[in-house]
């Protein structure tokens, strides 16, 4: 496996800054002769182009990592500054990449990402080892850890309130406690809430069922079909985090339609929403409570939201922060400009 022998001390990682007015938004198309998402290829491509259209118009930055055979497409619909040839194995960017942007850390990507089974590690650390490839090249700058979890479950408020599901306590086999300190030390985060994901098996991500939306702010589900879990998620987050504000956004969760058992649904998740320091990407699915959702959601942070249609690939089990890398600071910079010197 090739390795990252780059660190930056917590000192110069706190200056990468959180008022940043920019966000580098990083997506992956599938490969064209990937069979997995060849029924989806022309799906997850709209998604991709409409999402990206809105990235830019709202003041972001974005660029799509794709092969040399879908690249012309992309190019076409967003321009050759925003897409780069340098397929990655899959296109689930959060997962397997560097989480924590203000403090950039890269978890080992479990072996859940790629569904799990006796091959589900090796072909993990395949696909991440890929992204260690074009990062290393890039000279991107962040903290590497054996610790097992997914993008997907590290949810940060970027001032150092964390929210994690107990998947990472049996992955790594730590206790609480034990888990608080060594994230602590690696990350700089202050105060860790661990919360049990409303599905158990598979994933298990916090990120479907919480999102920060401000600092020390967090959305979360509603399960009014479910009340004792509900009581003991906010029960977990207080105690984590005791000074959080939790709100509710109303959930129409649709497992109607799914692409893999393994993955389930964000159908109806909200939660599942890309916040920068100055927006909020928010998920639509073409239903009638999108309007109530946008109108809580506006209604409890002060950032831009900008509403993202995600209907043709949530049942895909992701969608608008699944799909995204958050890159900041001097690594936006580096990988940008790697990418532009890999396209001439």
């Amino acid at each position: 496996m090739k390795s990252l022998a780059l660190k930056i001390s917590m000192a110069v990682l706190s200056m990468i800054p959180l008022v940043a007015k920019a966000e580098l938004i990083v997506l992956a198309s599938p490969q064209s002769n990937d069979a997995y998402y060849a029924k989806m290829i022309d799906d997850i491509f709209d998604f991709h182009v409409d999402y990206a259209k809105k990235i830019i118009k709202n003041g972001d930055n974005v660029v799509v990592l794709t092969d040399k055979q879908l690249y012309p497409d992309y190019v076409k619909a967003l321009g050759k500054k925003h897409v780069a040839i340098a397929p990655m194995h899959d296109i689930w960017m959060r997962d397997f990449t560097s989480a924590n942007p203000a403090q950039p850390v890269m978890f080992r990507y479990t072996a859940a990402g790629q569904g799990g089974a006796k091959k589900g590690q090796a072909i993990s650390d395949e696909v991440q080892d890929e992204f260690k490839y074009y990062s290393q090249k890039a000279g991107l700058q962040f903290t590497q850890t054996k610790l097992l979890n997914d993008g997907g479950n590290w949810v940060e408020d970027g001032y150092g309130n964390v929210v994690l599901s107990t998947k990472f306590l049996a992955d790594n086999k730590l206790t609480e406690n034990e888990a608080r300190k060594k994230l602590m030390a690696l990350t700089g985060a202050k105060q860790i809430a661990f919360i049990e994901a409303d599905e158990q098996g598979g994933l298990e991500h916090a990120d479907g069922v919480v999102s920060f939306v401000d600092q020390n702010t967090l959305v979360i589900n509603s399960y009014p079909e479910d009340p004792d879990y509900a009581k003991q998620l906010k029960a977990d987050l207080k105690r984590g985090i005791p000074n959080v504000k939790i709100r509710e956004i109303i959930t129409p969760y649709d497992g109607s339609e799914i692409y893999d058992e393994k993955f389930g649904s964000a159908c109806g998740l909200y939660t599942n929403m890309l916040a920068t320091p100055e927006r909020i990407y928010f998920p639509q699915f073409g239903i009638k409570e999108d309007a109530i959702a946008l109108k809580q959601i506006r209604s409890v942070t002060k950032r831009t939201v900008i509403p993202v249609q995600s209907a043709n690939v949530c049942h895909m089990g992701g969608g608008v922060r699944c799909m995204s890398w958050q890159v900041r600071g001097k690594n936006a910079e580096l990988f940008l400009n790697y990418l532009n010197k890999i396209s001439k």
